[in-house]
């Protein structure tokens, strides 16, 4: 019997409302921001409450309202505060399906094209800064996209940790902030730009494919 795929996320910034109890049992209201949304969930950031992984909140989108359940809590210090992933309760309608690739709010991509972000290796200096120490950290990333990139390290960092990242694209200083997605012990890191606008990310991708063209008419393959 075939494996069923998880369902690919897409990136995004979106404003939304989350109410509910927090890990106190006291009531919350506040604006927040969805990303890597899906038809089933979501990754909210800016959580300012303590959530607990299998707490119910309320999440409204414009004028959709769903209940969702909390699947996962990451702490992101002070300044991002907390991220939670999300999933949408039995027999709620997606509430941002309109943003997803197809009607009905599931994405389907084809083998032959499964990345939207090709990546490249080159060499691009970063200055990355974890949000709990704010030390910063001179670094070259290798494997770049417009989405993320890796980072080599002897010391790698846990799975979830947020960063502060500044680079130079061309001309342009970015500075976005990005989460830890992989660690590798004793090799180092897969980091995903999460704080990139996506008009960013797409100027960040066409520098890239222009100076390694190459990479840009590879073979695709899975972010």
């Amino acid at each position: 019997m075939p494996t069923q795929q998880p369902e690919p996320r897409l990136t995004v910034d979106l404003p939304v409302r989350i109410w509910g109890l927090n890990s106190d049992g006291r009531p919350f209201s506040q604006s927040a921001r969805a990303q890597n949304i899906s038809s089933e969930g979501a990754l909210i950031a800016g959580v300012e409450s303590e959530l607990k992984v299998g707490d119910v909140i309320g999440l409204q989108f414009d004028e959709k309202k769903v209940r969702c359940a909390v699947i996962w809590v990451v702490n992101t210090g002070p300044v991002k505060k907390n991220q939670a992933g999300v999933k949408l309760v039995a027999a709620q309608e997606c509430p941002w399906k309109e943003h997803l690739p197809l009607d009905g709010g599931t994405i389907t991509i084809s083998d032959a094209n499964r990345r939207r972000f090709y990546r490249h290796k080159i060499s691009l200096p970063l200055e990355i800064r974890d949000e709990r120490v704010n030390a910063p950290l001179r670094i070259n990333a290798t494997d770049v996209s417009g989405n993320g990139c890796y980072v080599e390290s002897m010391q790698p960092l846990p799975v979830g940790t947020v960063l502060r990242v500044d680079f130079w694209l061309d001309s342009e200083h970015v500075k976005v902030t990005a989460v830890v997605r992989t660690c590798d012990p004793g090799v180092g890191n897969g980091i995903e730009f999460t704080g990139m606008p996506s008009d960013t990310k797409a100027r960040m991708q066409t520098f890239l494919n222009a100076i390694d063209p190459q990479m840009g008419i590879s073979k695709p393959q899975e972010e």
